[in-house]
């Protein structure tokens, strides 16, 4: 169904009935929101300001998620969102150029893994990340913890950076993609964020813009992500793929577990810390490694050989480029593309040999104890990532600041076994009143019981 000259209403009539639009419609839709935001309409023409309310479409948005969207119509979204800003051009850098994408949980620091080591494997990785919102941590406040370092880099400078030290992370620019900004704030004032279409049209329309001919995403599940069932998160994965294929672009998802946190520090610095001692210090990845470890060996292996493949891997191509990246990390590989990517952005490289040297650190630490001997039986990452975001280390509103050096160190797991009065967890605070507060929470938190437990699995499910 066109726009043709049907107006606003029609169109939300027409989704509201059980009409597929098409590209035209969605498009002449969104620049007409685009123009009322600016009180312009954009150079290409289309509808002036006014003609396309904000209630019209917080209508439409609603009429799709009542009705739901077909591929077709979540694929021309993608498109329409793609093309309301610019878009990168890697074309110049050395290939394999490639991509990867969390959709957010609670000590989820694997970019900062995955990028050097794509990098020592002889891949290109350009990774355009946010800043964190709510529970969950932002892959440019973990960066901009280590000082002077630069994420806010324009379209030239990210693309030198990727060419010299072979990865770049940079903040999101607001010249690519403005729609799914725009929309997204819209969404989120009118309970239309649940959407898996809509979802994944935000996610791969980013992903497109940023010109990786490969992607692979991590679609998070659990207590501590935005999706809790693993059935949803699936769902989810298959719409990013599908719309990524769709595109052109070799897509792969991975659905990996967010019941307790991936990582052990949960704090911007922290989790900088941490990555920094796993890649100079390399686990045993054959004896049960750290789960931040593990799943960013996962990722890592999945963009290697999808980008080197130019097509989705199979196993063997997987297990290959698994068994290279552990020997690259061992070998120190990965630390050195770390330290290059860091010096390339402005920040001390120190702070991957020595971060303890570098990072801001609280002044005031507690330990969480356990109160009876027994097997962990819960770690619950939302409660986890909220106390660490009360403690100054995430924000609950766009635009407010971040304290680097707070946050928690959770010592053990799911299914561990603990002895009465042994620390569970170590509260980083700036004062003593935060840190008690924070110790209640984490206590709550991390539950302790006499049944032995299985750990769930990292990998739920590859599509």
């Amino acid at each position: 169904m066109s726009a043709g000259l049907r107006g606003a209403v029609d169109l939300v009539a027409a989704k509201r009935d059980g009409a597929e639009l098409d590209e035209a419609a969605l498009g002449w839709m969104v620049r007409g929101y685009l123009a009322t935001l600016r009180g312009r309409a954009d150079d290409r023409g289309g509808p002036g300001p006014g003609e396309v309310s904000e209630a019209h479409m917080a209508a439409l948005l609603m009429a799709g998620v009542c009705r739901g969207f077909s591929e077709a119509e979540a694929g021309a979204l993608t498109r329409v969102l793609v093309d309301s800003g610019d878009t990168l051009d890697v074309s110049h850098l050395p290939a394999p150029v490639v991509d990867k994408h969390s959709t957010g949980g609670v000590a989820d620091a694997t970019t900062l893994l995955v990028a050097p080591l794509v990098a020592a494997a002889g891949a290109t990785m350009v990774k355009l990340a946010g800043r964190g919102l709510g529970h969950t941590g932002g892959t440019i406040d973990k960066l901009e913890a280590v000082a002077d370092l630069r994420a806010d880099l324009g379209p030239d400078e990210a693309l030198g950076v990727a060419a010299r030290a072979g990865c770049v992370v940079a903040a999101q620019s607001p010249r690519l993609v403005p729609a799914d900004a725009a929309l997204y704030a819209l969404r989120d004032e009118t309970a239309t964020v649940e959407s898996p279409a809509l979802i994944a049209a935000s996610v791969m329309s980013k992903k497109l813009a940023a010109g990786a001919p490969t992607i692979v995403l991590d679609v998070k599940v659990g207590q501590g992500a935005f999706v809790t069932d693993v059935a949803a998160a699936d769902d989810l994965a298959r719409w990013c793929v599908a719309l990524g294929v769709g595109e052109g672009r070799v897509s792969r998802a991975l659905v990996t577990d967010m019941d307790q946190p991936l990582g052990s520090a949960v704090g911007n610095a922290l989790e900088v810390a941490e990555c920094a001692r796993l890649l100079t210090h390399p686990p045993d990845l054959t004896q049960r490694p750290p789960r931040l470890a593990s799943v960013a060996l996962e990722l890592a292996s999945h963009v290697v050989a999808c980008g080197r493949a130019g097509r989705p891997a199979d196993d063997e191509a997987v297990a290959a480029a698994r068994a290279e990246l552990v020997r690259r990390w061992a070998d120190g590989e990965a630390a050195e593309r770390l330290e290059a990517m860091v010096k390339a952005q402005g920040g001390d490289p120190r702070v991957v040999a020595a971060p303890d040297a570098v990072l801001a650190r609280a002044p005031v630490q507690r330990p969480v104890t356990a109160q009876a001997a027994g097997v962990v039986q819960r770690v619950n990452a939302r409660a986890v990532g909220a106390c660490a975001a009360h403690l100054g280390a995430g924000r609950a509103r766009k635009g407010e600041p971040v304290d680097p050096a707070v946050g928690v160190v959770v010592h053990a797991g799911v299914g561990d076994a603990v002895e009465a009065g042994q620390v569970l967890a170590t509260v980083h605070a700036r004062d003593p009143v935060a840190a008690d507060q924070a110790v209640a929470a984490l206590g709550a938190a991390v539950e302790v019981g006499e049944q032995p437990v299985t750990p769930p699995p990292l990998v739920h499910a590859v599509v």
